[in-house]
């Protein structure tokens, strides 16, 4: 494999086992899959209602499993959905609020909703509302006497806790605390899920906390077995135990400090998990309990610290499990890093949720930056890593109804008006079978995951099939890749990695979209241009240690009517000084008839310029262009999608055009029109693991075998999912 870099497969032991877990499940086991997405805006009106922004929170569900109901808060409401056939989700309807719904949880037949009304930061207020869930009426409203979060109630439903947060306003002071007034915890009776108001019974936490003891921010609430109530203080850095029958506080301790090592604190443009970060303040935010004197704590952080993992405390404070980077490790390894968050809190663990599915007694940890939710084995020591479930994006929020088999998950960011993905809901099945995702992952380097994302081309190793190469674009930045892919394994594996360099040092500026083989070992690359940025379209010739040994710019013929739309794939026809290259231009350039692209040829032996023009499939909303080409046979296979998501998603396809049709002309004259065949619609790949299907399915290529591999570009998990997928449509020559 030349100068490519060999991964190891070495790490800790307990991380070992948890990488293992991640790709191969074993097949007897259980596991969970997606089996239903529900985007939020579906619960609204036709029309112009679906556009306003939408958000699922904190998730709950009826006592039978059938209803789901999650909070709202920017639309203030929450809203329900029918899942008496999971698979095949329901919109229910809304209820509204004057105020911002934090919470939500159901007693019997009631939901009982938390509400924020506060007139300032310093003027907190809010209620807690009893809502009947057949009727979606409100019975009741307890004024809290402030900024309602987290709601709770016991095992018997008839104790309600609410995290009283009175949060701190973040441009005043650099958002430093104490900013008063300070939080407390209220703890109320319900009957028959009614909450009663008369009740309501007030804990002081003051004094408890090192940090700003005198203004404690309750963030989540939980329930043991025994009526006792785990809350924590995030911005104090700080876990209360309360006994929900006397209102009394029982014991409290620090959250404490965590020494990581071997994370990524850089936002530089690459991954690379080469520092540390000491005394490192959890700040938890979700809590549960994981029997009734064990409890388990996301360290999301949002003041100083959060140390990017989970710990597992007893009731006196004592550590049992510090997660420390491993679950980030774990979700590096499957592309869901999100690199532009290393310098904050990477992936920002923030939902948990604990439940025994049959024997097993599991419990959640949902990422918030990495939109991942990793399930857990509690093992009374040592919990094991099963599974790393996609999710939309931020998940927030999830429920258990282990008497359906079934966890959902609420996804809080709505990206509809930027046309991204909207706010969703998701329903994952627990039940024999393998575990759809990952699609693909990459072994370790030294027993540290190899991070990758935002896959752009493909491109096959010659003579071995199911072996592919793959590129990363401009996200990584400092890190431009080459990837070689082990396709023969499930999920694929990437077991490579060559570094592309400039005078030694990782080449700066580029944009790399496509990637073909140059016949003597070595590559040749299509970076995109932008101008704006200050680097130009270019073709690169980069050697087999990754050395980049020629570029080659774009002739003036075609820079007078560039857009930053550039190359978005590159292949190869013929050897020698017969050998030709052919790029694909994603949309259309100042000088190109609408509804037409160019593909452009250059041939390196003459260093002569060429192209043809495209004929583009009309959009139906937003634009269509062009992802990638690439040769086999007699014939140029091209991708040609829309830049939609989700519902709107239309157009995701593979073309092909004969060999014999690319006759370039010279570049600022007529150019002549090829025809093109439909080959495959890819749709129904994109949504075969039931999520929302994503815009861009960047890379094609055929192997040495003859079966064609697609992947789509995650954007390194910016404004994204994250999820990568990577799928063969099988024998090219059998379409």
């Amino acid at each position: 494999m030349g100068d490519f870099m060999t991964i190891s497969s070495c790490r800790t032991a307990l991380a070992a086992i948890l990488l293992a877990s991640v790709a191969f499940p074993a097949a007897a086991e259980p596991v969970f899959n997606r089996i239903a997405s529900f985007a939020v805006a579906d619960n609204l009106p036709e029309g112009d209602a679906r556009k306003e922004a939408t958000s699922a929170e904190i998730i709950t569900a009826t006592e039978d499993g059938n209803t789901l109901i999650y909070s709202d808060s920017p639309g203030k409401r929450i809203g329900l959905i029918d899942i008496t056939d999971a698979k095949a989700p329901k919109p229910t309807g809304i209820v509204s609020f004057d105020g911002e719904p934090t919470s939500v949880t159901v007693a019997g037949t009631k939901a009982l909703v938390a509400v924020n009304t506060r007139e300032s930061f310093t003027k907190p207020s809010g209620f807690l509302a009893t809502v009947d869930i057949a009727t979606k009426k409100v019975d009741a409203t307890c004024d809290l006497g402030g900024q309602p979060d987290s709601v709770a109630v016991n095992k018997d439903r008839t104790l309600a806790a609410i995290a009283i947060e009175n949060e701190r306003d973040e441009e005043v002071n650099d958002g430093k605390i104490p900013q008063m007034p300070a939080g407390d915890l209220v703890i109320l009776s319900l009957k028959d899920g009614v909450a009663d108001c008369a009740t309501i019974k007030h804990v002081t936490l003051t004094g408890f906390a090192e940090v700003a003891g005198d203004d404690p921010e309750p963030e989540f609430v939980s329930f043991n077995g025994k009526d006792e109530i785990a809350l924590t203080l995030q911005e104090n850095n700080h876990i209360v135990i309360i006994d929900g029958k006397s209102a009394t506080v029982k014991t409290h301790f620090s959250a404490g400090a965590v020494d990581l090592r071997d994370i990524d604190a850089k936002r530089d443009g690459a991954i690379a998990f080469k520092d540390e970060q000491q005394g490192r303040k959890r700040e938890p935010d979700a809590v549960k309990w994981l029997d009734d004197n064990r409890i388990v704590v996301a360290n999301e952080g949002d003041y100083e610290g959060g140390s990017r993992g989970f710990t597992i405390f007893d009731t006196t404070g004592k550590v049992l499990v510090e997660s420390g980077a491993s679950f980030e490790h774990a979700i590096a390894s499957i592309g869901h890093y999100p690199e532009k968050r290393s310098s904050a809190k990477g992936i920002e663990p923030e939902g948990l949720e604990a439940a025994k599915f049959g024997e097993d007694n599991l419990f959640f940890v949902l990422s918030e930056r990495a939109s991942i939710i990793g399930v857990y084995k509690d093992t009374g020591a040592e919990p094991e890593l099963l599974q790393l479930l996609p999710s939309g994006i931020s998940p927030e929020g999830a429920i258990a109804i282990p008497s359906r088999n079934l966890l959902a998950t609420a996804n809080e960011v709505d990206l509809g008006e930027d046309g991204g993905a909207r706010s969703h809901v998701m329903i994952y099945e627990r039940g024999e079978g393998e575990a759809a995702y990952p699609q693909i992952r990459s072994a370790d380097k030294d027993g540290l995951p190899v991070g990758f994302g935002a896959l752009s081309g493909l491109a096959a190793v010659a003579d071995k099939p199911g072996f592919l190469r793959a590129v990363n674009d401009s996200v990584y930045a400092s890190q431009p890749t080459i990837f070689t892919i082990d396709a023969t394994q499930k999920p694929a594996l990437i077991t490579e990695t060559l570094r592309i360099t400039r005078d030694g040092a990782p080449a700066q500026k580029l944009d790399i979209e496509g990637i073909a083989n140059d016949g003597e070992g070595g590559f040749w690359l299509a970076s995109e241009g932008n101008s704006d940025k200050l680097y130009a379209h270019a073709l690169l010739r980069v050697n087999k240690k990754g050395e980049i040994k020629k570029e080659i710019a774009l002739p003036e013929a075609l820079r007078v009517g560039e857009s930053r739309y550039g190359f978005e794939g590159v292949t190869v026809v013929g050897e020698g000084d017969d050998q030709v290259l052919w790029m694909v231009v994603q949309r259309e350039w100042k000088d190109d008839e609408k509804g037409f692209v160019k593909l452009v040829s250059y041939k390196p032996s003459s260093e002569e310029w060429g192209a043809v023009r495209y004929p583009l499939e009309k959009a139906d909303g937003g634009w269509v262009g062009l992802s990638e080409i690439s040769v086999h046979g007699d014939y140029a296979y091209i991708i040609e999608r829309d830049n939609l998501i989700g519902q709107a998603a239309k157009l995701k396809k593979l073309y092909r055009v004969a060999l014999a049709d690319l006759k370039p002309a010279a570049l600022g004259g007529e150019l002549p029109a090829v025809k093109k065949e439909e080959v495959r619609d890819l749709l129904p790949e994109l949504k075969a693991l039931n999520g929302y299907v994503v815009d861009k399915v960047e890379g094609f290529t055929v192997d040495a075998a003859g079966n064609g591999y697609v992947v789509t570009d995650n954007d390194g998990v910016d404004d994204s999912s994250g999820e990568t997928l990577f799928f063969s449509i099988g024998a090219i020559d059998a379409m």
